[in-house]
């Protein structure tokens, strides 16, 4: 029966099933061959008790050695395997895991933390891969260890074996007590590490930030204060786990001065004058187990040979014990990441194909059908038609928080909308793939983001068959060639994370490069022009008429010197669409966009004085 709490793992413990059984084989081989080792060395005592030959101690060395050999190779084999299979299986769950991240929805990476994500990623799949390589190996190594000795132990003395095994009860107890309290306190320190790495990430990536407004100092402290919680949550744990490993100890030792003791005496008493019979067995030549078993039952008794063959057993069983306590560690650790990670698996993405959606070649036409959308309960868009012919230009304005940008994302599915309210060719964009359906739009957002890459890659990111001539083609057309010329190492510059190497109007221009390379049916340019100055902006306007030809464009912004030129222009307010006709007849209007470039025109007029 599979553990409920593992169950996640099934599917990736069931891929590797042949190798585990492999395992299985080599870890009985291990610890079935180790088991013989006192017994061979309680012989060996017994038959050197009445005279030492060197015949005897060629045969009992010889023995010695052959067993710890072949254990070495079994034990080797059985680490190779196992500690193999949790590095696959984490290699496997990586790839799955990070998968699954890019799958989901925009909105997943709106609730949750950068750092936080990170943080199970990497420390919380790292416990789990120890759950399922050292954890298995040194429980199963205790398990067939313990049941092998076990078997010799009742056969040397049933009456010492009870003794030894007494505090069995009280040691499970133990371990069920310091088990979960492991678990509810890792779980609490994984928790606090995310917090950590997500304060972390946030201070790396707005560091200009924090140095404009000289807050170094802050959030030292409080990165500080983080840090020193983590590590007092951490002590807390170190501090059970070193009572956990000691009482264990305790529990053998006290097993241990039983068996002196109650042992001892039956050597002393003169108990033990009946010999062992050795006779040629099957294990190993020289050695019949059920004879040994039969004299000692018969007689009642236990010589110096028995006595320390079991004394060597307690030997035997002492790293196993200890080791006990290290896997319960490493399975409350690894059941308490496994259910951060499965958190993430469990998400489901909100927007994914729906069934019967096709693959299939746009045109461009894109309609509004009494759209109404908001987030949550909060209502953005109310009752907005509008219909784009393909081919065309529109222009979006209008004041902050009107729904401009929620407008254009739900074009390509970045949030969804009601089924028939979104419509390209005269289909709702349900029923298009989401892969033919984003890889027809160009999409510039309002942040910029730029991968950690060369320029040339940040480009034609997503454009596998793209060559350098395209890129400079679509460089050209964003006003950006002979800024990356420019550059000591043009388009092979590193522009550093996030494109921070870049200035902002540098970072647009190549991210509007980005989208044309791809040479889509529908570009949107959600104000992409913002951070260039209006001499700039007119270059890029005037090479994008060009590429604007035949493919329908839709532009956000806040200047009308952006919009004023576009087929139609919309105004949208309190997310209605209150206006809506070309430049000239929006200005007839007397309404905001006439009032918006009248403000614009007087700041230009002020700014030449």
């Amino acid at each position: 029966m599979f553990p409920k709490k593992l169950l996640p793992l099934l599917p990736y413990v069931k891929r590797y099933r042949w190798s585990y059984v492999a395992g299985t084989v080599c870890t009985f081989l291990t610890n079935g061959i180790w088991v013989l080792f006192p017994l061979v060395l309680g012989h060996a005592a017994q038959a050197l008790e009445s005279g030492v030959t060197s015949q005897k101690l060629l045969r009992y060395s010889g023995l010695l050695l052959g067993i710890a050999i072949t254990k070495g190779i079994f034990q080797f084999l059985q680490r190779w395997i196992v500690i193999g299979i949790s590095r696959d299986i984490e290699f496997d769950l990586r790839n799955d895991l990070f998968a699954h991240l890019e799958r989901l929805s925009y909105s997943y990476y709106q609730r949750h933390r950068t750092g936080d994500i990170m943080a199970r990623a990497t420390n919380d799949l790292s416990a789990v891969r120890n759950l399922l390589g050292p954890a298995i190996m040194y429980t199963a190594n205790t398990l067939v260890l313990t049941a092998g000795a076990l078997a010799f132990m009742i056969s040397i003395s049933p009456k010492l074996t009870f003794y030894t095994f007494l505090p069995l009860p009280i040691a499970s107890i133990l371990i069920q007590y310091f088990g979960r309290k492991i678990h509810d306190r890792f779980e609490r320190i994984q928790a606090m590490f995310s917090d950590i790495s997500a304060r972390a990430q946030e201070n790396f990536s707005g560091v200009r930030l924090i140095r404009a407004y000289v807050q170094e100092e802050a959030e030292i402290e409080a990165f500080e204060r983080e840090n020193h919680e983590y590590i007092r949550r951490s002590l807390m744990l170190v501090r059970l786990m070193g009572m956990l490993w000691p009482t264990l100890q305790f529990m053998l030792g006290c097993a241990v001065v039983l068996v002196l003791w109650l042992g001892g005496r039956e050597v002393l008493s003169g108990l033990s004058t009946v010999t062992l019979s050795w006779h040629p067995g099957v294990l190993i030549p020289g050695i019949s187990l059920p004879a040994v078993t039969a004299v000692m039952h018969l007689s009642g008794a236990m010589d110096v040979g028995g006595f320390f063959s079991f004394c060597m057993y307690i030997v035997q069983l002492t790293w196993p014990v200890i080791a006990l306590g290290y896997v319960i560690n490493l399975f409350q650790r690894g059941t308490a990441s496994l259910a951060r990670l499965n958190e993430i698996m469990l998400e489901k993405p909100q927007i994914e194909d729906v069934a019967g959606a096709q693959d299939c070649e746009i045109e461009g036409e894109i309609e509004f059908r009494g759209l109404n959308f908001g987030y949550d309960e909060k209502q953005v868009l109310r009752d907005v038609n509008l219909r784009i012919p393909a081919g065309s230009s529109l222009a979006i304005v209008g004041p902050t928080g009107s729904g401009k940008t929620t407008l254009v994302n739900l074009i390509p599915r970045i949030y969804d909308a009601e089924p028939g309210t979104v419509l390209i060719d005269g289909r709702p964009v349900q029923e298009f793939s989401l892969a033919s359906l984003r890889r027809s739009i160009g999409f510039v957002p309002q942040e910029t983001f730029l991968f950690s890459d060369r320029i040339h890659e940040n480009i034609a990111l997503g454009v596998e068959s793209a060559g350098r001539e395209d890129i400079h083609n679509a460089a050209e057309a964003a006003n950006i060639a002979e800024d990356i010329e420019s550059f000591a190492e043009g388009y092979e510059t590193l522009v550093g994370e996030r494109g921070v190497t870049l200035s902002g109007g540098q970072k647009q221009r190549t991210a509007i490069a980005r989208a044309l390379i791809r040479n889509p049916r529908i570009l949107i340019l959600d104000d992409a022009l913002s951070s260039v100055d209006t001499h700039t902006e007119d270059k890029i306007l005037n090479h994008l008429r060009n590429v604007m030809q035949g493919r329908t464009t839709i532009f956000i912004s806040h200047r009308v010197s952006t919009v004023r030129n576009a087929d139609r222009i919309a105004v949208l307010h309190g997310g209605y669409i209150v206006e809506l006709g070309t430049h000239e007849e929006l200005l007839a209007l007397n309404g905001y966009y006439s009032d918006l470039y009248n403000k614009q025109l007087l700041e230009e007029e002020l700014a030449e004085v």
